[in-house]
C-alpha cells in the first residue's frame, strides 16, 4: 500500500512538472507574388508591396521569431517585418514539417512562418486537430494569413485575409 501511494505521488509530481504549451500565436503565410521567371525568382512589384503590408500588419503583434524557407521570394516576404523589429530570419526545411512544428511549439513568443502554396496549408493542418483541413492554395492565392492560436488546452486555426487586419 505504501509503495502504491509513493507511486501515485511520484506520478502526480511528474505530471505537474511536464512542460505545458505556452500560449502564443503563429502566423503562417505564403510568400508574396513572385516574378514568373527563373528557378528562384524574386518578388514582383505587387509582391514587394504585399510584403511591406505584411510587415505593417504584424509589426505590433509581438513577433519574436521569423521562419522562412531558403528561397529569395520567401525571405523577401519576411524581410520588411524582420527589418522593422530587428530580428534575423531563420531558415527551415519545407520538407520536414514535423521538425518545424516541434520547434514552433517549443519556442516562446509569437512567430511568423513564410512558406509556399503547397506547404502553408500542410503546416496549418498540423494545428487543426480533428477539424476540417485546409486545401492547398491555388497559384493565384497570396492573400491568406493562417492565424494559429496555441493554448495550454490545445490549438485552433483561423484563415484570414490581409484586409481582416
Amino acid at each position: 500500500m505504501k509503495s502504491l501511494f509513493t507511486l501515485l505521488i511520484v506520478s502526480f509530481l511528474l505530471l505537474a512538472c511536464s512542460p505545458k504549451q505556452e500560449p502564443k500565436t503563429i502566423y503562417i503565410v505564403r510568400h508574396s507574388e513572385k516574378i514568373l521567371q527563373g528557378d528562384d525568382p524574386g518578388l514582383s512589384v505587387a509582391g514587394t508591396a504585399r510584403s511591406k503590408k505584411l510587415g505593417q500588419i504584424l509589426e505590433q503583434k509581438e513577433i519574436q521569431h521569423i521562419f522562412s524557407t531558403n528561397t529569395i521570394r520567401t525571405k523577401s516576404t519576411a524581410q520588411p517585418l524582420a527589418d522593422a523589429i530587428s530580428i534575423t530570419i531563420e531558415i527551415y526545411d519545407a520538407k520536414n514539417h514535423d521538425a518545424l512544428v516541434k520547434e514552433l511549439r517549443e519556442r516562446t513568443g509569437n512567430i511568423l512562418v513564410v512558406g509556399h502554396s503547397n506547404t502553408v496549408n500542410q503546416l496549418a493542418n498540423y494545428f487543426v486537430g480533428s477539424g476540417d483541413k485546409y486545401a492547398e492554395l491555388q497559384d493565384i492565392e497570396y492573400d491568406f494569413i493562417f492565424e494559429v492560436s496555441l493554448k495550454e488546452d490545445g490549438s485552433s486555426v483561423e484563415r484570414k485575409v490581409f484586409k481582416d487586419f
